[in-house]
């Protein structure tokens, strides 16, 4: 974890629902150099993943997760125009479409929602359908603007089984290998993602933009 105070505070903030605490904390941390991806990964990211378990758990309920997303939101809004400064210049040549989703019975978003912001910073045309999509309009959203990648958010693991579904509908349709099918969320590893046959994972955002930075590009 981050020793920057206001990274700290961020996270904080974003734990209990505070957009005004989180915004604050954003520019602080900006204010006094922080690297853009610190405040994402060590602040949004450690937030949000503390949030996620205390939901799982039992801890949290529906309008908790809902503040958090709040608080998230307007944090990222601060710490966005940075993070497209930074990824200027860089390998963002390498472009693509991307359709990203929470799977159907899941309405967590807060992890989904950072990755559609860093991949959109890195270059991406990203299209978030929201939360609790079903496979088939996720599919048909992905063939209709000719999407390269589809992302994947699970909170739940009664949910995660839905991404093999729709891996295994994309085989079904002969579409498979026309998309790069990426999972994530709190409970999802490298372990799941070779079982259910998907392309890949990451533990954090940022690494998330690498991994289809890499994978567009192969």
């Amino acid at each position: 974890m981050s020793e920057n105070p206001y990274v700290q505070a961020l996270v904080e903030a974003v734990i209990d629902g505070d957009p005004e605490a989180s915004t604050e904390a954003a520019q602080s941390a900006l204010d006094s150099n922080v690297d853009p991806l610190e405040i994402l990964n060590e602040g949004l990211m450690t937030g949000a993943d503390e949030v996620g378990k205390r939901f799982e758990n039992g801890e949290y309920f529906l309008p908790e997760l809902m503040l958090a997303g709040r608080a998230l939101k307007a944090a990222m809004e601060v710490v966005k125009p940075s993070l497209v400064k930074k990824y200027e210049g860089t390998d963002n040549k390498v472009k693509g479409r991307v359709v990203s989703a929470t799977i159907q019975t899941d309405i967590h978003d807060i992890g989904k929602n950072i990755v559609s912001s860093m991949l959109t910073a890195a270059g991406y045309e990203v299209t978030d359908m929201g939360v609790d999509v079903p496979i088939k309009s996720i599919i048909d959203k992905a063939e209709e603007i000719g999407a390269q990648v589809i992302c994947l958010s699970a909170l739940l693991t009664t949910s995660m089984p839905f991404m093999k579904d729709l891996i295994e509908t994309l085989k079904a349709r002969g579409i498979r290998e026309k998309f790069i099918v990426l999972v994530g969320g709190a409970s999802v590893n490298e372990d799941w993602a070779k079982h259910i046959g998907a392309d890949g994972t990451a533990r954090n955002a940022a690494d998330a933009v690498k991994v289809v930075h890499t994978l567009v590009s192969a």
